[in-house]
């Protein structure tokens, strides 16, 4: 049995106790135990940590891009000394197994560590002489506050790895609104931010609270930038709202990731790696593999490898090593996936292997659903089309590459897109011709590492800047293009020839 706690909210480096008297339960996915709740915080409470980040930012700014660079030094050792930990209360509270949890903490060291790289990233442009005796450069400074809306299923790598690490280096501070259902892993984090790192007070300030109260992120002048991922609905709503006061916007929202697979594929090979992108993370990620486009030359034995394969995934506790496919994260998931399944069954899908009612010896009442396939998925269908953020794959048989790139650009998202192929032709005009922001070739999921950006396209983004890379460095940065000019040190005028009458430009 887990001790239940009563988590607060994190301002000016320390942890205050809510006033609100509306808390979320936060459960073992693996038991159903409540082990905490999280406050849904006061209008008053985001404010506060909206002025905490505004008091730090100063001085935080002003700090030289060196210091600002051995406080990312150490902050990436803490992280590293942490892993474990963080990585187990992750697969607590969200369900991805042990080792994906792993995963997660270690893709928010990355972006820390091109964090720690800032003086050469952030470097700006300079000219000397562009017209007689006039020199320009152009610099990136901070913005000010920035604040972060974080989904539930990415607690370490999403709040601390795509929105606060970038940010903090260019001298802004954070507001941080984490998942209700999620907390416990950035919680910690915090913690470990000020205790182990000493960073000082109110650089990075963490609340929970509902949609209401986050819409002050939205619109108070002192926030300048505002970074979202969750579904298109609500960050197209961000988006024009954020916009509309004048913020800068990066909302990352849902995905229906199509892979083409062709006949001269090695299939093996291939069905290896969408298992692993479809069922890892119980399917709960944007970079997942929910669709397969195969050519019907090779579909009955695709379907039939692929159906053996997921049956050997071991489901259990999502903390036991063992572990290959580990529990959603709450039972109102797990029946929203249940759902979309019997939304399939009706639509026309043939049930190649059904997930729905999973029980675990030991963990009766963990929120389980086991890999599902379904077959003969007909353009149209919507357990097709649409994000079911669980472990189901939807087979999408095409008759050649031709029909498998037009079904797969017909989906409004386009976050990414994989092909499987040994031909190098057609892995090109893959390349050139999918909608995906992210393209696999012969690669199950094609997350790019942090230095280049998480760049999804069409209905799975709303923005001009995507997170991580040069294009994160601009996001949390302005432009300031500066020309000088020097006069003779004898001579208080303009010495001839020099921009104004000049002929010399």
């Amino acid at each position: 049995m887990t001790a239940m706690k009563k988590t607060g909210y994190c301002v000016y480096g320390e942890w205050r106790e809510s006033k609100s008297d509306q808390y979320v339960d936060i459960t073992d996915s693996s038991t159903g135990e409540v082990i905490a709740r999280t406050p849904r915080c006061t209008a008053e409470e985001v404010e506060e940590a909206i002025t905490s980040a505004a008091e730090a930012f100063p001085a935080w700014s002003r700090l030289s891009l060196s210091a600002r660079q051995q406080y990312m030094f150490r902050w990436r050792d803490v992280l590293y000394a942490h892993k474990e930990d963080l990585a187990r209360i992750c697969a607590m509270e969200l369900g991805k197994n042990i080792k994906e949890a792993r995963g997660d903490v270690q893709k928010a060291i990355e972006p820390t560590e091109e964090a720690c790289a800032l003086p050469a990233l952030i470097q700006g442009d300079a000219a000397m002489q562009v017209t007689t005796g006039y020199d320009t450069a152009a610099y990136r400074f901070p913005l000010g506050v920035t604040a972060g809306i974080v989904p539930m299923n990415f607690p370490a790598m999403i709040p601390w790895g795509w929105m606060v690490p970038l940010s903090i280096a260019c001298g802004n501070t954070v507001v941080l609104k984490a998942s209700s259902q999620t907390p416990l892993t950035s919680m910690k984090i915090m913690d470990l931010f000020y205790k182990e790192a000493g960073f000082p007070k109110g650089v990075v300030n963490l609340i929970t609270c509902s949609r209401e109260e986050a819409d002050i992120l939205l619109t108070d002048e002192r926030v300048k930038a505002v970074t979202f991922v969750g579904t298109t609905h609500v960050g197209k709503e961000v988006y024009s709202k954020a916009a509309a006061h004048g913020k800068r916007v990066q909302a990352q929202t849902e995905a229906k990731n199509h892979a083409l697979v062709l006949e001269d594929c090695n299939i093996e090979t291939t069905v290896n790696a969408i298992i692993n992108s479809t069922y890892g993370c119980a399917g709960m990620r944007c970079m997942a593999l929910p669709v397969v486009c195969v050519q019907e030359s090779i579909a009955d034995e695709f379907v039939d490898l692929l159906k053996k394969k997921a049956e050997r995934l071991k489901i259990g506790c999502a903390y036991e090593e063992e572990t290959d496919l580990g529990p959603v994260v709450s039972g109102s998931h797990r029946d929203k996936i249940y759902g979309w399944i019997q939304k399939g069954i009706d639509e026309g899908a043939k049930v190649v292997l059904d997930g729905r009612n999973i029980t675990v010896q030991g963990y009766e009442k963990g929120y389980f659903a086991g890999p599902t396939i379904l077959d003969d998925v007909k353009p149209g269908m919507t357990v097709g089309d649409r994000e079911i953020f669980g472990p189901v794959t939807c087979v999408k048989r095409v008759k050649n590459y031709e029909e498998g790139i037009k079904v797969m650009n017909a989906n409004p998202y386009a976050n990414g897109s994989c092909i499987f192929t040994k031909s190098g032709y057609y892995s090109r005009k893959f390349v050139m011709d999918t909608d995906g922001g992210m393209v696999g070739v012969n690669v199950g999921i094609p997350v790019p590492t942090a230095y280049f950006p998480f760049s999804g396209n069409k209905e799975s983004f709303f923005g001009d800047l995507h997170v991580l890379g040069r294009d994160g460095y601009h996001f949390f940065t302005r432009a300031k293009t500066v020309t000088t000019h020097w006069f003779d040190e004898n001579s208080g005028s303009r010495k001839v020839g020099t921009w104004e009458g000049s002929t010399e430009l």
